[in-house]
């Protein structure tokens, strides 16, 4: 998994996951995606994404509908192995110890890929928090919109197998590895339903905005932990090379002030040259909440 890898919030179809479709293909890989020129690729994908587009047509018509189950095969249960092997050890050196206990309490092991409907009963136990099937990428309002939910929509597809290491997309493995255990913590479940607050009566600036504030914490944030600092974000939880470069010279780490987040660019085309760190997510919390309650009285 490297730098170059998307966020499911970020790019992609202008349109809400559970929107009409204009071609027989559901997923729209581009030609360079690892995956763009194996056709039994795309059709697994296609399946995957059938599933989670019944999922959300059952929804409109007011049902309650099961996440869908997905049975992986061998090939994609050997592609999450890896990625696991991969990141245990550096996780056991630079991943916060809230994240580590997370991971094992919600049961997500190397020995196969996690059953979302499984994830999404313990959040609801923990935290009230949800999990929705996305069938690919959407974008930034729409997704960040579901977080005022509760709910995180999540894809169910995996990598191309041709590179384990890497994908331009998040996938199952960057989903349930990097993303999912930090809904354990109510503080940062919280924080999450404020920025999908905030998505919704966001101007395009704001929105701009909330995406830096996302992208230096829930994918690349670092948090201070006893005499030091841990690493909590996604982007950093589920890439090896992205979360030792965090830790080395080659990054300037700076206090998280928020007035300095939200006007610092990034590119995530590349390894991040600046991180921030939180003092932790109550601090975090907070700050977002004084936030976006500056959102709701310009909109009044």
């Amino acid at each position: 998994m490297g730098a170059s890898e998307q966020n499911s919030w970020m790019v992609g179809q202008d349109r809400p996951p559970t929107g009409e479709l204009n071609t027989t293909e559901i997923t729209h890989l581009a030609l360079d995606h690892p995956g763009a020129n194996d056709p039994a690729y795309r059709l697994r994908r296609d399946e995957i994404a059938r599933a989670a587009r019944a999922y959300h047509a059952a929804l409109k018509q007011g049902e309650n509908p099961p996440i869908p189950k997905i049975q992986y095969t061998e090939q994609e249960t050997a592609v999450w192995r890896y990625v696991f092997d991969q990141l245990e050890e550096v996780q056991s050196r630079r991943a916060c110890s809230f994240y580590l206990n997370a991971r094992r309490k919600l049961g997500i092991k190397r020995e196969s890929i996690p059953d979302l409907s499984m994830l999404d009963q313990k959040l609801r136990e923990m935290t009230g928090f949800h999990l929705a099937p996305v069938e690919g990428l959407v974008d930034s309002r729409s997704f960040l919109k579901w977080l005022e939910k509760r709910t995180m929509l999540s894809t169910q597809y995996v990598r191309h197998h041709s590179r384990p290491d890497y994908t331009p997309e998040p996938d199952i493995i960057h989903e349930s590895i990097g993303h999912i255990p930090s809904f354990t913590n109510a503080e940062f479940a919280d924080f999450s339903q404020f920025i999908g607050r905030g998505a919704r009566i966001a101007n395009d600036q704001q929105l701009e905005q909330l995406g830096r504030l996302y992208w230096f914490t829930v994918e690349f944030g670092l948090v201070e932990e006893g005499d030091s600092f841990k690493a909590f974000g996604a982007g950093l939880l589920s890439s090896f090379s992205e979360l030792e470069h965090a830790f080395s010279d080659g990054v300037e780490r700076r206090p998280f002030v928020l007035d300095d987040v939200i006007n610092t660019p990034y590119d995530y085309s590349d390894m991040q040259p600046i991180l921030f760190v939180i003092p932790g997510y109550a601090y975090l919390k907070e700050a977002t909440q004084k936030f976006i309650e500056n959102f709701e009285k310009v909109v009044k």
